[in-house]
């Protein structure tokens, strides 16, 4: 018997990157059913695009097991205090830096402050990410096509190439990419080209680094209840917005975050170069 199709109400946001407190119903993105052992304690770790979303679990989800987090976010200031909040509520230190992750310089002050901050560096998450769905190639303009580059791709070479520095052996990159990477979206060329990169980028790093002690991995998530979703479609896409994957629903941030845990632990210590799928059940063979 096939799963029962969940739908999310019609609903739809006005602008990028999307925020957290107009979804209905509410991202479950808090980390509250997961069972902490104490594997990044005394880490320190820098989130990208971590103020909401699967970044917010991820940066909690590293709190609760002991690390403390700086984000890197745009402009979602109040998505972003919520996550401070919730990140210090489990007694580790939470910094916040906002600015344009493209922006080449933005980027690499922001990171070595955060490293700053933080005391040093274990732990970089490149999570930030925009979309902008267009129907036809030709709708796509170079402006987009720059900006959607510039963030979703550029932003983990400047985030990467200043992180560098401040970690050392034993140290762990994880790097967003998606399912459209595996299996292309004619709705989201751009995008799907960027998270295409970033498989190539994690596979090569991961080459590159592996000398010096460093794993590089990424996480390819399907279809998760994030504020980009009604951010980016109409509320007609929305509305159906998972229902289609094997488990005949969209996925949450907490379903996604245990696997960057996962890969930034000593657990995952033998894997590097690797991506995880979770993304519902749709088989990319990748």
């Amino acid at each position: 018997m096939k799963p029962e199709k969940k739908k999310i109400p019609a609903q739809e946001q006005d602008r990028q990157p999307g925020k957290t407190a107009p979804m209905r119903p509410q991202p479950q993105d808090r980390m509250e059913n997961y069972r902490a052992a104490g594997k990044l304690r005394g880490k320190r770790a820098i989130v990208t695009g971590g103020d909401s979303g699967i970044g917010r679990a991820v940066a909690i989800g590293f709190a609760r097991e002991g690390a403390s987090v700086a984000i890197l976010y745009r402009d979602e200031h109040e998505d972003a205090e919520t996550t401070k909040a919730l990140v210090e509520a489990q007694g580790v230190s939470c910094h916040l830096f906002a600015g344009d992750i493209g922006d080449a310089d933005w980027c690499a002050k922001a990171v070595s402050d955060a490293a700053r901050a933080l005391g040093g560096l274990d732990i970089l998450v490149n999570n930030a990410a925009e979309q902008h769905p267009q129907e036809r190639l030709e709708d796509i303009t170079p402006q987009q096509l720059e900006r959607t580059f510039r963030t979703n791709i550029f932003g983990m070479f400047h985030a990467t190439k200043a992180a560098l520095p401040h970690m050392g052996k034993g140290a762990a990159i994880v790097n967003t990419t998606s399912v459209t990477a595996y299996r292309g979206s004619g709705h989201l060329i751009d995008y799907a080209a960027t998270k295409g990169a970033i498989v190539a980028f994690t596979r090569s790093l991961s080459e590159n680094l592996a000398e010096r002690g460093i794993r590089v991995n990424g996480v390819a998530p399907g279809p998760i209840w994030t504020p980009l979703i009604p951010a980016s479609f109409d509320a007609d896409k929305v509305e159906g917005f998972g229902a289609d994957q094997p488990l005949g629903r969209v996925g949450q941030p907490d379903e996604v975050a245990p696997a960057y845990i996962f890969l930034a632990s000593e657990d995952a210590s033998y894997m590097t170069g690797q991506v995880i799928h979770p993304n519902g059940g749709e088989v990319v063979n990748g």
